[in-house]
């Protein structure tokens, strides 16, 4: 009897092989291409897919560098118009600590609190990369003083004090008030009374008085008094008072523009 012979584990994947290469034989060559073009178009549809998986993982891993890393951190906090305030004050309001991901700075929320100084009147946050973070203040511009007590309060167009001072500033008219603090309406009304007054009536100015809304006077040189009453028709008031300065009398009363009266 011819002893039977079964393969060793040596000449297994040889037998394997010999299958597999027989079964790809036998597949007649346009299955094979079919075969071949169908895995290719596969590829060809995966391909996008890859690209733009691998820019995604890109961009996630720049924006992570950029917004969690102190690698664009700030490293320098400039700061541009100011000139009542100093530059570390602005940088405090600012509150935007050395290192923080620049990327990550709410420049609105940060200029809001620039804002919040009384000498500002806006700000503007902006970033300079790679680290600076730019803070621009526009102050608030001084038009006259109201004496406080043994000081005065610097105060803007709006009538808004932003600064105290303990001499006054010269090139400044006088708002006294009758309030013992600024009323911002009631020193936005004598601004604006002050903006409309001619080249002679400023240069007769001592002050402008301010009892109540009806109540503002013009208190000029040689102890005249221009009753002005309240802040409307500014520029004909100005015009009447300035034409009857010529005049004698101590009490211009320009109230009523239409009806004059002095005394």
């Amino acid at each position: 009897m011819t002893p039977v012979v079964r393969p060793g584990p040596a000449d297994r994947p040889a037998r394997r092989w010999r299958l597999v290469r027989a079964s790809r034989e036998a597949v007649p060559p346009s299955v094979r291409r079919f075969m071949r073009r169908a895995r290719q178009r596969r590829l060809r549809s995966a391909l996008p897919w890859a690209v733009v998986g691998g820019l995604v993982a890109l961009v996630a891993a720049g924006w992570w560098v950029v917004a969690a890393t102190s690698v664009f951190g700030v490293d320098q906090i400039r700061v541009t118009g100011a000139v009542v305030l100093s530059e570390e004050e602005v940088r405090a309001a600012a509150d935007v600590a050395v290192g923080t991901p620049l990327a990550r700075v709410d420049l609105t929320t940060v200029a809001g609190r620039v804002a919040g100084l009384p000498a500002v009147e806006r700000a503007v946050a902006s970033r300079d990369w790679p680290g600076t973070l730019v803070l621009t203040v526009v102050e608030r511009v001084p038009v006259a003083v109201v004496p406080v007590g043994d000081e005065f309060v610097v105060v803007d167009a709006a009538g808004v004090g932003f600064q105290t001072v303990a001499v006054r500033p010269d090139g400044l008219a006088v708002i006294r008030l009758a309030t013992p603090e600024v009323d911002q309406a009631l020193a936005r009304d004598a601004v604006s009374v002050l903006a409309a007054l001619t080249a002679q009536l400023r240069e007769a100015l001592v002050e402008i008085a301010v009892s109540g809304p009806a109540g503002i006077e013009l208190r000029l040189a040689d102890d005249r008094v221009v009753i002005w009453g309240d802040a409307t028709d500014n520029d004909v008031k100005a015009g009447v008072a300035d034409a009857l300065l010529a005049q004698e009398g101590t009490v211009i009363d320009v109230s009523a523009p239409d009806v004059v009266t002095i005394r």
